[in-house]
């Protein structure tokens, strides 16, 4: 190209437009670049099982290597599916499905497969954000033959609920012996279990000292037997049992942070030290595994090693 012929180029208004484009267009390449690396932003509601995680995205519910990969969309209904929980030996998903404007109790393959719907005792929604859902599902008895989940069936107050369980085959549903309970988790054996007596979920507790602050319980199913395992003014929730460990979720720090409670010696001590970013929705594998959701991402604490990284 002639000297002359690109000087005329250049003082052509598309070749100027161009020049000015270009950096622009390096910036969103780069950015690009940089996103194929980081993770999805609003995972919710995590469990893990062996190699696999399940969380809510989007409304539905998803599988995904724990360690990273390609997800799996097990659900696709108009209505909402939260609170996905695998089953112990991993073959099944419970979850919690808001489906003709009602809110129940649903297991699914967890390879995939057409819901099928365990209770059916209209819920009482849908409610107002702060309280949640209604026939929130928390888990399964040691010999995944029962899911146990939180309702208000009973209740005459919204704050009111109670535990229940209900048969992976279908049937009338049980109350569990805990007159009141929020949330909960079988000890190793199933003898007993560590519970809150209320749910506040989705309510501004963060930082709240009063006197509906959350407390966690161990409770005997046989003897009936009730021992507090926690104090102080601020809350303690989401307990997850793990051996003689049982982890739980305060912000007695200023943040919500990961703690583990020995049941032999009775001591607690701190996990996590988060001074920035929440930690929500604790789920285990009930052998070394914990997952959260951080800033609207996933991790994963390895609790024989103190190791952590992030699912996705």
């Amino acid at each position: 190209m002639s000297r002359s012929s690109l000087i005329s180029q250049r003082r052509n208004p598309l070749f100027k437009s161009a020049i000015r484009v270009l950096p622009g267009l390096l910036i969103l390449v780069l950015l690009s670049a940089v996103s194929a690396f980081a993770q999805t932003k609003l995972l919710r509601f995590p469990d893990i099982h062996g190699d696999r995680a399940a969380f809510t995205y989007a409304g539905d519910i998803w599988t995904a290597p724990a360690e990273g990969g390609s997800a799996i969309r097990l659900t696709a209904h108009p209505g909402v599916e939260v609170f996905a929980k695998f089953s112990p030996d991993g073959k099944w998903i419970a979850f919690t499905g808001q489906y003709d404007g009602d809110e129940q109790v649903y297991v699914i393959p967890s390879t995939g497969g057409v819901p099928r719907q365990l209770t059916f005792y209209p819920a009482k929604g849908p409610l107002a954000p702060r309280w949640g859902w209604d026939n929130q599902v928390y888990g399964w008895s040691k010999d995944g033959k029962r899911i146990f989940f939180r309702s208000l069936r009973d209740s005459w107050s919204l704050p009111i609920a109670r535990l229940y369980s209900v048969s992976i085959d279908g049937g009338p549903t049980e109350p569990l012996p805990m007159p009141e309970a929020g949330s909960g988790d079988y000890s190793p054996d199933g003898s007993q279990m560590v519970y809150s007596p209320q749910s506040r979920d989705f309510r501004s507790e963060k930082r709240y000292g009063g006197g509906q602050a959350n407390k966690l319980y161990t409770f005997d199913l046989s003897s009936y037997a009730t021992k507090a395992i926690t104090d102080g003014p601020r809350p303690t929730r989401d307990p997850i049992w793990i051996g003689d460990t049982i982890y739980f979720n305060s912000d007695r720090d200023g943040h919500f942070n990961l703690y583990a409670y020995r049941v032999s010696s009775g001591k607690t001590s701190q996990i996590t030290h988060s001074n920035q970013w929440d930690v929500r929705w604790p789920s285990s594998d009930h052998q070394s595994r914990i997952i959260y959701e951080m800033d609207g991402e996933l991790q994963v604490l390895d609790t024989s090693s103190q190791s952590r990284f992030s699912c996705g």
